[in-house]
């Protein structure tokens, strides 16, 4: 037990209260939290191959100009709604419990998992329904992804966490990509079945989690920041909204960046959030712990997530652009199938996530995340310009080595990055910390999705229309029918070739194609007329956004290398450690510079709760000083009894000239190391 004149918090480290459930529980959380990531990111994905018939079978043409915002909002609201509420979620989950949050969110997803499966509606009412739907099974995945990594780094020992979460993060990347195959293969047969094949593993999940999963660290007092959570909300819904409709036509543009309701959303949505920055520096409860941004490996891990997610997100739409709208019809591939095939090409992306993101976690864990997480993004950015080389007709067989070179290097990169931002931060602020990380991955690839659409459409709208309009006069087509068809925003085509519709097709109608005679019309409609008209403007497009994605991974790789985290067990992580082993430990733990055994190790906090640089002294009942030690950039220390047990005071004086006064804790040492993390209070002023 301590008690002090500062502020401690939160009691003892996380690991006691996991080592009585076992040494299977890891386990238990790593396969629950694993499964429970891999839905919420398959049906990030799953749509994008099975839209086609999910627009047929509610009797809806998504391209008609007044029905694009149905198919945005059926693609980017699950996105949307996940982005803005992970950061609430996870400080939910701090306070009133993590593993009962994270339950509620499989329950959560798999109920509108069953009422998406049960749409019955048709046209207009049937794609409202679909994306309120997908929209509230959206907070089901928040509720998953905002508190499953703060499960994990709970359950897990910081020698083995790079692993875990490589494995975890690995099935939140892959499943994006298996979402395209699984979505492929059911939308065919019934396309209800994309939203079926949730449910059993959402029920089962649900149980699992309920019987299974414990509360292995100490809930956080505090009270729901309401303002701060609703100007997040208003705030980045806003500019989400702004990016989304950015990339629609408005008026005579091929794009929408210059819209009233783009600029009001963009520009509104960034004051509103500079609002909530003010309101989360001044209230006492923050649902945004700035404080962690002290923490300089949170600070650098994340900046480099969100740019890693910057240059990831939008790729995935592009690559499936280039195979379903070119590659594969140039290959022999109708357009009704060319959905299904573009997941399956793309599987060499997933192999190599899969494979390189628990292997560089199990290293990290050993030396360090700073050189894997730098070196994986720097090959990223490599295979990004080297696929930006390539010829819009590649070979197959170097497409498919430069998609498992980005996704080792992706996965190389991912596993130590997580690590490194959950080993950063003290373990009561694990789900704020986790939910942080998730907007920002989440966020960048909304924002990503934009600005790669509009690179794309900007390439396109300089020489498209030219191509456009003088092969289809060449072959037949009516001038004032190619003018109108030549004339149409490039977002059509690219959505008709994304859908696996056949674009020309789509454009002509059934009307014109007749005028024209079988012959032309068969060319026309063929699998090569379309795919050569579009090749080059498209590969002027996609230059761009490889080009920027490659800059993204370049600029990740910086800030990964500003992570300063020693690749050794922290001294607050090697208590916990030594209180929870799976086995009676041979010696008591040691600390790492002096060989001494720890009697008390913990963290010092500045009244805002960043990190704080203090002289630590123990004290024994005689009065004497037993140890001396100073804390690291991160508030750790530890301090050493010599291995005599008894009632110690650790007296924390800050150094500097800062506000804060001098703490006292009273500690006592039996033979175990005691964890200790104190808040410092504000130095009262001196009376006048």
């Amino acid at each position: 037990m301590t008690s002090s004149v500062g502020a401690p918090t939160g009691g003892p480290a996380v690991a006691p209260a996991v080592a009585h459930l076992g040494p299977r529980y890891k386990w238990i959380a790593l396969t629950n939290t694993t499964l429970g990531v891999l839905i919420v990111t398959i049906n990030m994905s799953i749509l994008l191959i099975a839209l086609p018939d999910i627009f047929r079978g509610i009797a809806l043409d998504p391209l008609q100009p007044e029905n694009i915002s149905y198919l945005l909002w059926l693609i980017m609201g699950y996105l949307v709604v996940t982005a803005v509420l992970v950061v609430t979620f996870g400080r939910v989950g701090d306070m009133f419990g993590r593993t009962r949050m994270y339950t509620l969110g499989f329950a959560v997803f798999t109920l509108f998992s069953i009422l998406l499966a049960v749409t019955w509606l048709q046209g207009d009412a049937g794609a409202i329904w679909l994306i309120v739907m997908r929209v509230l099974q959206g907070i089901g995945g928040a509720l998953l992804l905002a508190n499953s990594t703060a499960i994990l780094t709970d359950a897990f020992p910081a020698s083995q966490r790079g692993l875990a979460l490589g494995i975890n993060s690995i099935a939140a990347i892959a499943g994006s990509f298996l979402g395209l195959i699984i979505g492929g293969v059911l939308a065919p047969l019934a396309w209800h079945l994309v939203f079926v094949v949730s449910v059993p593993f959402g029920v089962f999940g649900t149980i699992w989690a309920w019987s299974r999963l414990k509360e292995t660290s100490d809930r956080q007092e505090g009270r729901i920041d309401w303002w701060g959570n609703i100007t997040f909300a208003v705030g980045l819904v806003a500019v989400l909204m702004g990016i989304t409709y950015g990339i629609q036509p408005y008026g005579g543009h091929v794009m929408g960046w210059t819209s009233p309701t783009v600029l009001v959303c963009l520009i509104g949505g960034v004051v509103v959030l500079a609002v909530f920055l003010v309101i989360e520096r001044r209230i006492a409860h923050p649902m945004f712990h700035l404080s962690l941004f002290g923490i300089r490996s949170f600070t650098a891990g994340n900046i480099a997530n969100l740019l890693s997610a910057l240059g990831r997100g939008g790729l995935q739409f592009i690559l499936i652009i280039w195979l379903q709208g070119i590659w594969l019809p140039r290959h022999g591939y109708d357009y009704e199938s060319t959905p299904l095939w573009a997941g399956i090409y793309m599987v060499p992306l997933t192999i190599g996530f899969l494979i390189a993101g628990p292997v560089s976690g199990f290293l990290s864990d050993r030396h360090g995340a700073r050189w894997y997480a730098a070196g994986g993004m720097l090959v990223a950015a490599a295979s990004f310009l080297l696929m930006g080389f390539l010829p819009v007709d590649f070979p197959y067989v170097l497409f498919a080595i430069l998609l498992a070179v980005n996704g080792l290097a992706m996965g190389l990169f991912s596993s130590p990055n997580r690590a490194s931002i959950m080993n950063s931060v003290p373990a009561r602020q694990r789900g704020a910390a986790a939910g942080m990380t998730a907007t920002f991955m989440n966020g960048a690839t909304v924002l990503s999705i934009g600005i790669f659409f509009s690179m794309l459409i900007l390439g396109l709208a300089s020489t498209l229309p030219s191509a456009l309009f003088t092969g289809l006069t060449g072959q037949g087509v009516p001038a004032d029918v190619a003018g109108r068809i030549s004339g149409l925003p490039p977002v059509s085509t690219l959505f008709a070739a994304l859908l696996g519709y056949n674009p020309i097709e789509t454009l002509l109608g059934p009307q014109v194609l007749a005028q024209v005679g079988p012959q032309q019309a068969g060319f026309l409609t063929g699998r090569s007329f379309f795919p050569q008209l579009i090749s080059g403007p498209f590969a002027d497009g996609l230059f761009l956004a490889l080009g920027f994605a490659a800059v993204c991974c370049l600029v990740a790789a910086i800030a990964s290398l500003f992570d300063t985290a020693k690749p050794s067990v922290s001294e607050a992580e090697a208590v916990g450690e030594a209180l929870g082993q799976e086995e009676p430990a041979p010696a008591p733990a040691t600390a790492p510079a002096t060989g001494r055994p720890v009697a008390v190790a913990g963290r010092i906090l500045a009244p805002d709760e960043a990190p704080a640089t203090a002289v630590l002294t123990l004290v024994d009942g005689s009065g004497h000083e037993a140890d001396r030690a100073e804390t690291d950039d991160a508030g750790r220390f530890t301090l050493s009894a010599d291995g005599r047990s008894g009632d110690y005071l650790v007296i924390a004086t800050p150094r500097g000239r800062g506000t804060a006064a001098p703490a006292v804790t009273r500690v006592t040492v039996n033979g175990s190391p005691v964890q200790v993390d104190v808040v410092l209070r504000e130095r009262a002023a001196l009376p006048r």
